[in-house]
């Protein structure tokens, strides 16, 4: 029986070659990040992240064939053709994030739909992660193609997404869904893990961490987002809640610092 790396392995494959049969020279490379690059993918719950590198901000000819592409591929009968994520990014924007050009056509796992959209502050986050963990599945090495980032322009990126966790206290509708849940408690101690360290960490890495650091108060929480399984109810909403609250209060303490952090 295929195991589900073949299955993703053969995936990939197939589609790269599509992808290089659209853009032709324009494109540049294909690069794995996200839980199978950092070695903690779970099968039941992980989707699959990667890049693709442009020489150039894509035609309307090169979109449509893309879209035309994902759209196919998605209505495959693989699982993993659902789960697929991915953004089409320009060899020039990739090298530092600019928020005034980051305009790329992105993939959001279970549409199969390759629309262009902002990409935010987190893409200096998913920056670091390619640079620093990346699989080269075609291309150069990332190291030619994204400038260093430092311990504190990685902690800025992940404070100036913590308004996307201020609008789930607002409006809790996500936070209510269990697999929300889950992924919000990870999210945080990932958030908390960065800001004492600097770099980043898988998600049982950092919740393991994060367990050691705080102690009994969220140790039942975190074992239940890391142990969670989908179909099963969480149950946690209001823990969660307080949890993002916490984390949000770290983060406008360490915002404070700023130019203090080492």
């Amino acid at each position: 029986m295929q195991s589900a790396y073949d299955e993703i392995y053969q995936l990939l494959t197939d589609l790269r070659s599509e992808v290089q049969s659209i853009l032709s020279e324009h494109f540049i490379g294909m690069y794995l990040y996200g839980s199978l690059a950092l070695g903690n993918f779970d099968p039941l719950k992980s989707d699959v992240d990667f890049l693709i590198v442009t020489a150039g901000e894509l035609t309307e000819e090169e979109l449509r064939a893309l879209q035309a592409m994902h759209l196919r591929i998605a209505s495959g009968s693989s699982k993993w053709a659902k789960e697929l994520e991915c953004s089409y990014i320009p060899m020039e924007a990739l090298r530092r994030y600019d928020p005034s050009a980051a305009r790329h056509p992105h993939l959001d796992r279970g549409s199969g739909d390759l629309r262009v959209e902002q990409h935010d502050s987190d893409w200096v986050v998913q920056r670091y992660s390619l640079l620093n963990y990346g699989v080269r599945l075609a291309g150069p090495d990332l190291s030619a193609l994204i400038d260093p980032i430092s311990p504190q322009e990685l902690r800025q990126g992940v404070l100036d997404l913590i308004w996307w966790w201020e609008e789930q206290l607002k409006d809790t509708s996500r936070v209510e869904q269990s697999g929300y849940q889950a992924y919000a408690i990870l999210s945080m101690c990932r958030i908390l893990y960065t800001l004492e360290h600097g770099t980043i960490a898988s998600k049982p890495v950092a919740a393991r961490w994060a367990q050691r650091e705080l102690g009994e108060r969220c140790w039942g929480l975190i074992e239940r987002a890391l142990t969670w399984q989908p179909d099963e109810p969480m149950k946690r909403l209001e823990e969660t809640l307080e949890f993002i609250r916490y984390t949000i209060g770290e983060c406008e303490i360490q915002s404070k610092k700023g130019s203090n952090y080492i």
